[in-house]
């Protein structure tokens, strides 16, 4: 996709450029992180993007004008993402119908922050999100990070093995000693965390509050894990290939208006591509008669 964008507009290859390209991919990373830390469980989250609104509704009003209470919100968010987990695990309740729910609590607090878009980003956020390290653009940079980081935490250390386990056996998890509880809680903890931090960097690009600007992160972050080697099923998933998968998510988009393909016919073309790429992963995997 980078060969065939940079091959129509070959100034989309340079540091200027790539920013431009890939800036907005910030928010997308993090949503796919965070649902992938779900789908690891074997579940699913239809509430990541009104959590990220809700986030970028409380970064663009608390956290501007009060921040000790922005912050105090944020962790709260958290810690509900946490409990909602907990609960999950405690009352065995489908996650796919606690997260639908919780979708519709989270759509509502941000209106009663925010009924109409407004706000504004605090001035630290925008510098961070608008911070141009040198060399590598800062979208490439935090891209390889979250790729690096989320690799060496979920799939190269011991507790990152039982975490996944979880989703595949979690009665041969409980056997061996390990809380399943505690494991869903604090994957869901984690996941609630990447979602602020998808919230802050939707606040820091658009600089101003929206309690419907997640509302696309949700099914482009179930995506974004699926096209990057994620199973609904077993505890498969893979960081750096949901950081791929995000980046394709957000670069297919881009494609499709540097090929001048109409509007009208982008989203499914769209959705086109990513069957495609689904069913060439398949295929790759069919064992050799």
């Amino acid at each position: 996709m980078l060969a065939l964008i940079f091959l129509r507009q070959p100034r989309a290859a340079s540091y200027f450029g790539l920013t431009l390209l890939l800036n907005f991919s910030l928010p997308l990373v993090f949503a796919a992180l965070s649902q992938l830390c779900v789908i690891a469980l074997g579940d699913i989250d239809l509430g990541i993007g009104p959590f990220v609104s809700l986030v970028n509704c409380i970064a663009a009003t608390l956290l501007a004008t009060t921040p000790a209470l922005g912050w105090a919100a944020l962790a709260l968010c958290v810690l509900a993402y946490a409990g909602m987990g907990a609960l999950i695990h405690l009352r065995q309740l489908p996650a796919i119908v606690v997260t639908l729910g919780a979708s519709f609590v989270w759509l509502g607090l941000a209106l009663l922050l925010l009924p109409s878009p407004g706000g504004a980003a605090p001035d630290w956020l925008q510098a961070a999100t608008g911070w141009r390290p040198p060399v590598v653009p800062l979208p490439v940079l935090l891209a390889i990070v979250a790729a690096v980081v989320g690799e060496w935490l979920l799939m190269r250390t011991s507790y990152g093995a039982v975490l996944r386990g979880l989703g595949g056996n979690q009665r041969a998890i409980e056997r061996a000693g390990w809380s399943p509880l505690a494991g869903r809680a604090i994957m869901y903890g984690v996941a609630g965390a990447l979602g602020v931090l998808a919230g802050l960097a939707t606040t820091g690009l658009n600089t101003t509050g929206d309690a419907n600007v997640g509302g696309q992160y949700t099914l482009e972050s179930i995506a974004a894990v699926i096209v990057g080697g994620g199973e609904f099923f077993g505890g498969i998933v893979s960081p750096a290939g949901a950081v791929i998968g995000a980046l394709i998510m957000l670069l297919t988009g881009s494609l499709l208006s540097f090929v001048e393909i109409s509007s009208d016919w982008q989203l499914s073309a769209q959705g086109g591509i990513l069957i495609l790429v689904l069913a060439l992963r398949a295929f790759g995997r069919r064992p050799a008669a």
